[in-house]
């Protein structure tokens, strides 16, 4: 019998260590390549790690919550033939060393110069001067995963590691995403370290943390945000959406707004290059909606937004909603967004100076939709009302065009009627 040891793998986000959330499986169990073992927090979500090896699991290295680093042993598998192994895993050492960028799995690589094997072409195969009619070659499943999940196709992915071996980095670049990045997700609290001292406690931060102070540090350092509220009577919408109790929620109504309000103004759909002084604007709307799960708070997209009717809004918004806080959200949506909807109403508060989603260049919240006395053609009464809060990077535009913007989605809202009619 032979036991082998994989080790907790950089998962491409830059972290340095990582929570086990769940293990997949227990000790004594069999195991086969590529089957999911365990349920790892990283900075974004909540992913299946895939063991490399087949065989009985001898020994679980890490106890479900804690904390390991990157490198540190998270599993010992043990099986009788491990020729075929052996060879995979020194194959999934060369796609380490072909340039991916990061350390898929850790197997430990060696900065040893690696000796090029010459064989024999095979039947069907063509040599160096024409081009390759072979199966892609995929041996990480880590690499694998992350294609399945994302729909890339890896017939038609383009291998640069060595031998012609498809690396993560080669299928993110296939996943072609937009530039932005979505916001660093906030995690869930963890139960407090024991007490330093009389009278105070500390709590170590997790990865979701650690990445969300940098990002948001980066957002409030870099960025010259202005904020702009306004009060909207919402009462027609919230009487459209009762009306017609099995259709869109009210969220879909206002991303529906919101989509067309950013075709208006573009310049709000976009980012800041500081390097070359440019703003540059999106063809596409990937409206990233905030969601706070139980494990903190996530930006998914809904790519293509502005192409999607009401309805359709709010399947997408359902369906990334529920998978954001099962930790379930893909790489892609969670780094896809354009401009970032955050109903911070169902938090119960009216109104927020939010954060802009860097490199985003805007921002905007809604509070709770409650009743209010309003003022209609000179009449005191009782109407639905709704604060809508928006921030916006002042080196991309002044307060007219944000007040523009506003005011489009506002009027939506007040009339969503004939702002549909209109769409």
């Amino acid at each position: 019998m032979t036991t082998r040891t994989f080790v907790l793998p950089d998962l491409g986000e830059g972290l340095t260590e990582a929570e086990v959330v769940q293990w997949l499986v227990a000790e004594g169990d069999v195991v086969a390549v590529d089957q999911s073992i365990a349920e790892v927090e990283t900075a974004k979500s909540v992913v299946e790690v895939p063991s490399p090896y087949a065989g009985r699991v001898r020994t679980l290295h890490a106890k479900a919550g804690s904390t390991l680093a990157v490198g540190e042993p998270l599993i010992s598998v043990e099986a009788a033939e491990v020729a075929a192994e052996t060879a995979a895993a020194e194959t999934y050492r060369e796609e380490e060393k072909a340039g991916s960028g990061n350390v898929l799995v850790g197997y430990g690589t060696s900065d040893a110069p690696v000796r090029a094997r010459h064989r024999r072409p095979r039947a069907g195969v063509r040599t160096a001067t024409g081009p390759a009619a072979r199966p892609p070659q995929v041996v990480s499943p880590l690499v694998r995963n992350l294609a399945r999940s994302n729909g890339v196709d890896l017939t038609t992915v383009e291998p640069t590691g060595r031998g012609g071996v498809i690396t993560r980095a080669d299928v993110e670049r296939a996943m072609a995403a937009p530039a932005a990045t979505a916001a660093a997700p906030a995690p869930a609290a963890t139960a407090p370290a024991a007490a330093a001292g009389s009278g105070e406690r500390r709590t170590p931060l997790t990865g979701f943390r650690k990445a969300a102070t940098a990002a948001l540090s980066r957002s409030r350092a870099e960025i010259p945000e202005a904020t702009v509220w306004v009060d909207v009577d919402a009462t027609a919408l919230w009487q459209l959406r009762e009306s017609n109790p099995d259709g869109p929620g009210l969220l879909a109504y206002l991303a529906r707004f919101t989509v067309a309000a950013l075709r208006e103004f573009p310049v709000l759909n976009a980012r800041f290059d500081a390097d070359r002084q440019e703003i540059v604007e999106y063809d596409r709307i990937d409206l990233g909606i905030a969601v706070q799960g139980e494990r903190g708070l996530v930006v998914p997209a809904v790519i293509g937004a502005e192409a999607m009717t009401t309805a359709r809004l709010g399947e997408q918004i359902r369906r990334l909603t529920a998978a954001a806080r099962a930790g379930k959200a893909t790489a892609q949506e969670l780094s896809a967004g354009t401009f970032t909807l955050n109903n911070y109403g169902n938090l119960g508060v009216d109104g927020s100076a939010a954060i802009i989603n860097h490199p985003q260049v805007a921002i905007l919240g809604f509070g709770r939709m409650i009743d209010r006395p309003w003022v209609v053609d000179g009449q005191l009464c009782v109407r639905k009302i709704t604060q809508m809060s928006f921030v916006f990077d002042h080196r991309v535009c002044d307060g007219g065009t944000a007040a523009g913007f506003m005011r489009r989605v506002a009027d939506a809202i007040e009339n969503p009627a004939s702002a549909i009619a209109r769409l």
